[in-house]
């Protein structure tokens, strides 16, 4: 297909996926006062309006999931072209709907197209273009989600005072239409993900009728109680499927969602957990609230009211914007959800009608939503590489979807239940929504505090490269299982071209701490290549230790050749890095030392080698790193530097150039892939003095 003419200009991009989004999500929270009259002309009951309401949820829902799928298979920026023709299809036939048949299923291909729409075109805004215009996209999805959502109880007002509700919808199909044509001048042909990946047929059909019969059993609760088989069963049932392909997910050997690695680690866990908790509590503060509101206000009233909500998601989206690249970040979930807490106290005081108290709600919840739900996204997304964007979006967005289209139901049930008083019942649903809102902020901070994890400035240059995560996260958990390491106090320096040290004696070394020498092993040529000069520069028939440091998905070494495993399964890679160390230190063994294997999870893999060489009191470490300079430096040659920086141990650098160059040292043998000794030592490569070193790694430990 032709090049758009705006291809690769992030301006029209932005402009395509602002409009993309927008459609449903303000639609999603302006269709509430338009109920009485939708039903009114379209013969429909409010029980049939609510599952129209509910199995679009459900499409949004299971939609993230599909979209990942056909990423992987096919064309990506031809199937965001299909996503925004379905959209429009959507949101025309929901427009002209004549029934409300016609009405439920243009809901549904909105709300399907939305979420595919997201996963296709939000992460390559956010990876395809420079870090310069990080905090742009930063407030751009913010705004998307939560500005539309912000807006759509006013625009809902408006429209339900003039007595209509298709001059709202045909303005939203006009919004996809444009949302199409801004897709084709942008157009730019990108190839499928990974056409290796499998077919994950289980993956999706879990999603697709976990999130059906979940969303159909809560749409029920209009007329039913909570506990009645006609919501009980098929609302249980579906979350039933939801864990289930949480779990499968987890276990699979090529899963079709990141979720090992979302799951194992401090930081996302953190991340989602947070986004889950704000997603459920928000429901209190808005829809209820807005709900009791309007058997005192009109809606339009009621609309004007939460008009400062619009005002709170954009300051908080341009803060978002500023701290996104800064610690703070790491902070602004956190506020947030204080906010929230706050919001929902002052929208409890303004129960029945005090218009003032409500404004200032809405204006804290505006805030609140500003700051929890998308940053926990890109904190969650900046914990893993790049690449994983897509899959990490895809997650967030199935279980929002499920915390805040469900919870809203019920909390609306219990609003009835409660009490015979409309009024007392939604307070009680308030102090429900209270309560996640204070647990979110303390289940943030127990895993920050019980996982090592510390808030870090995140290293945008390497995570939009795609070298590696923004900063590092821990295992989860990991300060009680006894495996917290020490996080990094400041963003891993590039290692731009080594300088030539001087030889060191062996005297010196020597003198250096007693214990083995430490060999960083990945199973790479460069590797191999600074085991075999080794004895040339260091004497042979010393004690070594060869370590190899790997993490799930990332993997972190080169299996030898021929081998495969799974690199999303931590056992796998465990046993696989096992066999990559024990190579290594054979290798050692044919250089002429005494050598031994150990293999360690950590990540980044400076830290591991770090870790490793203190923990075996080693007196030398030998690195064999990438000789370049520029750009691949900044992406590859980062660790040999950052060791140095991190350890009073001496650090040996050794280029391939000792082994491969030198005639009377070894020679590199093609068929094989193995070094062979053949002369003489190789001279000295590289070496940072001891004093050197341990002054420059007490800068960098603080």
């Amino acid at each position: 297909m032709r090049q758009g003419p705006f291809a690769g200009r992030y301006p029209a991009v932005a402009v395509m996926v602002t409009f993309a989004l927008i459609p449903y999500l303000a639609l999603s929270a302006a269709i509430e006062p338009l109920v009485p009259t939708i039903t009114a002309q379209l013969g429909m009951t409010p029980q049939m309006m609510s599952l129209a309401s509910g199995l679009a949820n459900a499409a949004y829902a299971a939609g993230t999931v599909l979209a990942v799928q056909l990423a992987q298979h096919l064309p990506q920026r031809r199937m965001l072209l299909a996503y925004a023709v379905v959209l429009v299809v959507g949101a025309v036939v929901t427009a002209g709907a004549v029934n409300g048949v016609m009405f439920t299923f243009g809901l549904i291909f909105l709300g399907l197209a939305t979420s595919m729409l997201l996963i296709a075109a939000a992460p390559s805004l956010t990876i395809g273009f420079p870090k310069k215009r990080l905090p742009q996209t930063a407030m751009i999805m913010n705004m998307c989600v939560f500005g539309a959502v912000a807006i759509g109880p006013f625009i809902g007002g408006v429209q339900s005072a003039a007595g209509q509700w298709r001059p709202l919808f045909w303005i939203i199909a006009g919004i996809a239409v444009l949302a199409l044509a801004m897709a084709v001048l942008t157009f730019e042909d990108a190839p499928p993900a990974d056409p290796t990946a499998p077919r994950d047929l289980r993956a999706i059909g879990l999603a697709a009728a976990g999130c059906v019969l979940a969303f159909a059993g809560a749409a029920r609760l209009t007329t039913h109680g909570l506990f009645d088989v006609e919501v009980a069963l098929p609302m249980f049932v579906g979350l039933a499927l939801i864990v289930t392909l949480i779990t499968y997910q987890f276990r699979a050997r090529r899963p079709l969602l990141t979720v090992r690695a979302v799951l194992t680690s401090s930081i996302p866990v953190a991340g989602v957990g947070l986004a889950l908790f704000a997603a459920a509590a928000s429901v209190a503060a808005t829809s209820l609230t807005a709900a009791a509101l309007m058997d005192e206000l009109s809606a339009f009233r009621v609309g004007l009211l939460y008009l400062p909500e619009l005002g709170g998601a954009i300051v908080m989206a341009v803060v978002f914007g500023v701290v996104i690249s800064r610690r703070a970040m790491h902070y602004l979930p956190l506020v947030g959800m204080v906010l929230l807490a706050a919001g929902i106290v002052v929208f409890q005081l303004a129960l029945p009608a005090n218009q003032p108290l409500v404004l200032l709600g809405a204006a804290l919840t505006g805030l609140a939503l500003g700051a929890t739900v998308a940053p926990a996204l890109f904190v969650t997304g900046f914990s893993l590489q790049s690449n994983s964007l897509q899959r990490v979006f895809a997650i967030i967005e199935l279980l929002r979807a499920v915390a805040a289209f469900l919870v809203a139901p019920i909390l609306a049930n219990i609003v009835v239940a409660a009490s015979a008083d409309r009024l007392d019942g939604t307070r009680h649903a308030l102090w429900i929504g209270f309560g996640l809102a204070i647990a979110g902020a303390v289940f943030g901070i127990a895993v920050y505090a019980l996982s090592g994890a510390r808030p870090q400035k995140p290293d945008l240059d390497r995570f939009l490269e795609g070298d590696a995560a923004a900063w590092h996260s821990p295992p989860l958990l990991a300060r009680l299982r006894g495996t917290a390491a020490p996080a990094p106090t400041r963003s891993e320096p590039v290692d731009r071209g080594l300088p030539a040290p001087a030889p060191i004696a062996e005297a010196d070394l020597d003198r250096a701490t007693p214990g083995p020498i430490c060999f960083a092993y990945d199973g790479s040529d460069l590797a191999r290549s600074a085991i075999v000069a080794a004895p040339g520069l260091v004497g042979p028939g010393r004690d070594a230790v060869v370590v190899c440091v790997w993490q799930p998905a990332d993997v972190g070494f080169t299996p030898p050749p021929g081998e495969y495993f799974d690199p999303n399964n931590a056992h796998e890679v465990a046993r696989m890095a096992e066999r990559v160390a024990a190579d290594g230190a054979h290798l050692a063994e044919q250089a002429g030392f005494r050598a031994r294997s150990v293999a360690i999870e950590a990540a980044p893999t400076w830290q591991g080698i770090v870790s490793a060489a203190q923990a075996e009191k080693a007196r030398l470490i030998v690195l064999g790193p990438h000789p370049r300079g520029g750009l691949l430096a900044a992406l590859q040659g980062s660790v040999s530097a950052t060791v140095a920086a991190h350890t009073a141990i001496p650090v040996l650098f050794v280029p391939p150039a000792a082994a491969s160059d030198d005639p009377g040292r070894g020679e590199h043998t093609a068929e094989t892939g193995k070094f062979a000794e053949t002369g003489p030592s190789a001279q000295v490569s590289g070496l940072n003095a001891a004093a050197g070193v341990g002054e420059k790694a007490g800068h960098g430990r603080g």
